[in-house]
């Protein structure tokens, strides 16, 4: 059994939450990555924090939860334009599962995030 068995993940769209959970759709919250979607230049997630619960530190939590992210990108084809230093991280481990995102991209996003601090 690996670390993460017991956990489901959950886009919460509205609320910008991905969400870890142990024990279904309404378990507890373990972990979650906070993102936007940003719409020009083009759509994308933005990633802005990574939270995993220090009880649940070490298990895998957060990079389940970046390969979701990446993964919900690419089934709506859209890309992702991390912000957060532990996703960006992560991309750079699994480039295959994480493609690139532009400067312009970065740069739209981080000025998205600047213009508007509630999305953070």
């Amino acid at each position: 059994m690996s670390p993460t068995s017991d956990i489901e993940i959950h886009d919460d769209r509205d609320r910008g939450l991905l969400q870890a959970r142990v024990g279904g759709a309404e378990g507890e919250v373990v972990g979650h990555i906070q993102y936007f979607v940003l719409e020009a230049p083009q759509r994308a997630l933005v990633p802005v924090h990574t939270v995993v619960a220090p009880e649940h530190e070490g298990k895998g939590i957060a990079g389940s939860l970046a390969r979701e992210l990446y993964g919900i990108a690419a089934r709506e084809t859209i890309a992702v334009a991390p912000l957060c230093s532990f996703v960006v991280r992560w991309a750079e481990r699994h480039p295959g599962e994480a493609p690139a995102a532009s400067t312009e991209l970065l740069l739209a996003a981080k000025e998205a995030l600047e213009a508007d601090p509630a999305k953070w």
